[in-house]
């Protein structure tokens, strides 16, 4: 019976030298407290990319947050300065309204004081152009009539007029009022059409400053 052979090897495999192959490097293996360390390096940098990633994100999300509380303040702004305008050009229409109201009722309490001095001042001013006129005529209330025909008479006389001056009395004259007729003209000073038109006026504008497209407020009449 033939005896086997024995196989001699050269290669120390522990050492990896020798005559024989190389170790495959795939197959090394790495130390365990090394591997832990990396493990750990890894899990460290992710932790910092995670929570970098996570500050930039709430940065971002409170600056759209602050953007939009801008613009709703914005246009909070906005609506305010509107409301404001409107409630200032409603405090000031009504102002000028509380004024007319108040004028109305001191000048009605002036012309019922002093009803003539309103008819002698237009009669002032009607006779420094109508000194060459033959023929003037003065109706007012007839219960002033005995002291505005007194007073006009001596007021028209003094200011160089030589014509025929006639004073007469009208039950439908307001006091304070009066109509003066010459040949070819006339001048009224009427209360009634006076305040009229001031109210016109005044109606004009508060609806141009309250914007109201039908010329005047809704139930928007000035009473004294």
């Amino acid at each position: 019976m033939t005896a086997r052979a024995k196989f001699l090897f050269d290669v120390d495999f522990g050492a990896g030298t020798g005559t024989g192959t190389a170790p495959d490097p795939a197959r090394q293996t790495v130390a365990l407290a090394a591997h832990e360390a990396a493990v750990a390096a890894a899990s460290q940098q992710g932790y910092r990319d995670g929570f970098a990633a996570a500050q930039a994100e709430a940065r971002a999300a409170a600056q759209r947050s602050v953007a939009a509380s801008l613009e709703r303040i914005a246009t909070g702004f906005t609506g305010l300065a509107s409301g404001l305008t409107n409630i200032e050009a409603r405090l000031e229409a009504e102002a000028v309204e509380v004024a007319v109201a108040v004028g109305r009722k001191l000048a009605s309490a002036l012309v019922d004081r002093e009803p003539l001095a309103e008819i002698t001042a237009l009669v002032v001013d009607c006779f420094s152009h109508l000194t060459a006129a033959p023929h003037v005529v003065i109706r007012v209330n007839d219960a002033i009539y005995p002291e505005a025909r007194e007073r006009l008479e001596n007021l028209v006389r003094g200011r160089g007029f030589d014509g025929r001056l006639v004073v007469l009395a009208e039950p439908e004259i307001l006091p304070g009022d009066c109509r003066i007729e010459w040949a070819d003209g006339g001048m009224v000073r009427g209360r009634a059409a006076t305040e009229a038109a001031i109210e016109e006026a005044v109606a004009r504008y508060v609806a141009a400053r309250l914007g109201d497209p039908d010329g005047m407020r809704a139930g928007g009449s000035i009473d004294g």
